[in-house]
């Protein structure tokens, strides 16, 4: 007898459906998974022939055959334990139940029990996709499959519960779709920062138009301090944006039934000694990397030249174009990764380059071997490069809180919300997304703001790229002070964070 019960899979942050076939032969006991199964689908046979034994039912004897279809593509991890076991119990007339609109997905333990499974929200919105009705998971899942509106979701405990359920014996309670709360985790503010009014303004830039920002100066003068503070004052995340995010979270396990949907913008952090595939994802299982968990967030990158060159080279195309596409022997997936990134680096090796008082021991031949480890082409991409300079002890000694973080996420999201309402129907969110149309028909110059370009464009090498990147900034500029045309003092500024004088 053959039963075919519906799962999901995954490909990338796609969810499809995958149906579990499971045929009982007569013949010499064998138990067969087919359909590209990986190690840990193939060992899914002695968790389903235990789970069924310790929960009292009786496990066929003779040929079991499970095919996972379509049979040509890949399938992965321990999500099938459930629609295996499940099959082979309806299959050998143990559970009589209707199962074409229902779908199954969850690992079981020795003893019956289910645990959660990654990936669940886009396996869910697959599920709504393909007109699935019933979503089975287990009971650390359900808040999260939840947020695929459209379905019912039963949260499983146990084998035991979900055979008495679907025999009529006893009914499962739907799970309460989830609604987000409020965080109670405390965000640092930025009235802790004393001074750095410049660097302020180029993060208050940065955040209002989704803008590309390098921080350089000695060390100690608060470069990673206002780093860490950005997130407070960017624009809230609308539902689109949290469900992609939760989405990411979720194919790379770092969600759990507490916190099962992302209500802040994400701010990553990695090491420098993170490695190219860690930063733009990969690996045996094709998972995101940082890049991509910093989706509609921040990419932090403190000491930005001692990160090996190959992983900050690998940043060059999400950077440009929004996604990256990983590519290896298991498949080809592609992942969104349009963020927001921030760094942070010394103008040399010891940090002390500039300062007069001979505390800077670099030759002039280490300086600029430093600075090179950071290429041209990944400079050009950075629209901000603003100077952080050693504080003074007026400056540190100063007790009046600066400006909250408050106030400057006000100004923020107006300007986010003009650029919301000027681009609306093109795809475009922000300034720093803006594509050729956008900068023909948004940022065209008077005569005085045509002037002061070419002279920089002259003065300063700029490249075609450069030159679209200052026009976007400048348009930010404007925004914040509700300007609808670029003046030339809007355009000044912009080209002034791409001046820093250790980049010359």
């Amino acid at each position: 007898m053959v039963v075919s019960v519906r799962s999901l899979a995954l490909q990338g942050i796609s969810g499809y459906e995958v149906r579990v076939e499971c045929d009982l032969a007569p013949g010499l006991p064998a138990f067969e998974v087919v359909g590209l199964p990986d190690a840990a689908v193939r060992e899914s046979r002695d968790r389903v022939r235990a789970a069924v034994k310790n929960c009292h039912f009786t496990f066929p004897v003779g040929r079991i055959t499970v095919n996972l279809a379509p049979a040509d593509r890949r399938k992965e991890g321990t999500v099938y334990d459930l629609p295996i076991l499940v099959g082979i119990l309806s299959a050998s007339g143990q559970i009589f139940a209707s199962l074409e609109d229902c779908a199954f997905l969850g690992e079981v333990s020795l003893s019956g029990e289910l645990r959660p499974v990654r990936g669940v929200l886009p396996m869910a919105m697959a599920a709504r996709r393909a007109g699935i009705q019933r979503l089975f998971v287990p009971r650390d899942n359900a808040p999260e499959a939840t947020l695929a509106e459209g379905l019912t979701v039963y949260p499983v405990d146990r084998l035991e519960t979900l055979a008495d359920h679907l025999c009529g014996r006893s009914e499962i309670a739907p799970a309460i779709p989830w609604t987000p709360k409020p965080s109670a985790e405390p965000v640092p503010d930025f009235a802790d920062i004393k001074g750095q009014a410049q660097v302020k303004r180029a993060a208050e830039i940065a955040a209002a138009g989704g803008h590309h920002l390098l921080m350089v100066g000695p060390p100690g003068s608060g470069k990673s301090m206002l780093a860490k503070r950005i997130p407070s004052i960017l624009p809230d995340m609308t539902q689109e944006e949290a469900l992609e995010v939760t989405e990411l979270m979720s194919v790379a396990g770092q969600l759990d039934a507490e916190h099962p949907m992302a209500t802040q913008r994400p701010f990553r952090s990695p090491h420098h000694t993170v490695s190219p595939p860690a930063l733009a994802g990969g690996g045996s299982l094709l998972r995101p990397g940082e890049v991509s968990l910093a989706h509609h967030g921040v990419l932090f990158l403190d000491e930005l030249p001692e990160f090996n060159r190959d992983a900050l080279e690998v940043l060059r195309q999400p950077l440009e174009d929004g996604k990256v596409q990983i590519s290896r022997v298991s498949g080809t997936v592609v992942y969104p990764s349009q963020f927001m990134l921030v760094c942070a680096m010394n103008p040399c090796k010891c940090g002390w380059y500039g300062f007069d008082d001979g505390r800077c021991r670099c030759t002039q031949r280490e300086v600029e071997r430093y600075r090179s480890r950071v290429s041209g082409p990944l400079l050009d991409r950075i629209d901000l490069q603003v100077d952080v300079p050693a504080l003074s002890y007026e400056e540190l000694s100063h007790r009046k809180p600066g400006e909250s973080s408050a106030q400057i996420k006000e100004r923020v999201e107006r300007a986010r919300e003009r650029q919301r309402q000027r681009y609306q129907g093109t795809g475009v969110d922000c300034n720093a997304h803006m594509g050729q149309p956008e900068l023909s028909r948004y940022c065209a110059l008077d005569e005085a703001g045509n002037t002061l370009l070419r002279q920089a464009f002259e003065r300063l090498g700029l490249t075609a790229r450069s030159y679209d990147r200052i026009l976007r900034v400048a348009r930010t500029v404007a925004d914040l002070e509700g300007a609808e045309q670029i003046s030339a003092l809007h355009l000044a500024e912009a080209i002034g964070y791409r001046t820093s004088k250790y980049f010359k």
